[in-house]
């Protein structure tokens, strides 16, 4: 029976139960599953006790924890990744670590069709401000107080006001398409969300803007331009 004890006893120790494994060393590796690269900012977190070591920049670490911690591996721009410790029967752990890149986001981009000049002269040209029913001439006589009535009561005054905003509404989108045209032909520079506030600038005559030739209209938004930078310098 002693002898039985002592046997058991000892493949107790060789198979490595019996060890004092309160220190192990972890060796590993982290690699890019996509394409292999360095890591400068290497960084393995034990998350049990708060600690943490800079790895190699081939990737490669080693590191001292206890059994049962949790070992995180944090790589800027990637996606942290976590092991527990579970020592073999050397009082070590081999691991290799294998992480993949966040999908990148990309802010949405809007993709307008550029028209020629000539489709954005035809829209100057097209330019007109709807016309509300209102009594004039002979009718203002034969009529008065309709006549006066349409001309102050809040109806026809709301009527008026839309036609106005529906106006100011398609001359800012000729505008916008002209200035998006002058943009992609490099006769200017201005990037597309500042667009509204040069327009609001510009504060272009609708004669102006509806009989001016090609020349007069570059020529003018240019020199604006160039004033606009000026105000404005951190939009350039």
């Amino acid at each position: 029976m002693k002898w039985l004890i002592i046997s058991l006893s000892f493949a107790y120790v060789y198979l490595g139960f019996g060890q004092n494994c309160s220190d192990i060393l972890i060796i590993g590796q982290v690699e890019d599953t996509l394409q292999p690269q360095g890591f400068y900012n290497l960084m393995v977190i034990n998350k049990t006790n708060q600690r943490g070591v800079f790895g190699n920049p081939s990737g490669s670490f080693s590191v001292y924890a206890s059994p049962g911690d949790e070992l995180a591996f944090s790589v800027k721009g990637y996606p942290t990744k976590s092991v527990i410790v579970r020592p073999d029967q050397n009082c070590q752990m081999i691991v290799d670590v294998y992480i993949s890149k966040n999908p990148q986001e990309f802010e949405e981009v809007v993709v307008y069709p550029i028209k020629s000049l000539q489709d954005i002269k035809e829209e100057r040209e097209r330019l007109s401000m709807r016309e509300t029913r209102t009594i004039t001439g002979i009718n203002v006589i034969e009529s008065p107080i309709t006549a006066l009535y349409e001309r102050f009561s809040k109806k026809a005054q709301s009527k008026q006001l839309v036609a106005e905003m529906e106006f100011k509404d398609q001359q800012e989108k000729v505008l916008k398409e002209l200035i998006r045209t002058y943009v992609s032909y490099d006769v200017v520079y201005l990037n597309e969300i500042h667009f509204e506030s040069f327009i609001f600038f510009l504060n272009m005559d609708e004669y102006f803007l509806k009989t001016a030739s090609d020349y007069e209209l570059i020529t003018y938004i240019k020199d604006k331009l160039e004033h606009f930078k000026t105000i404005y310098p951190e939009y350039f």
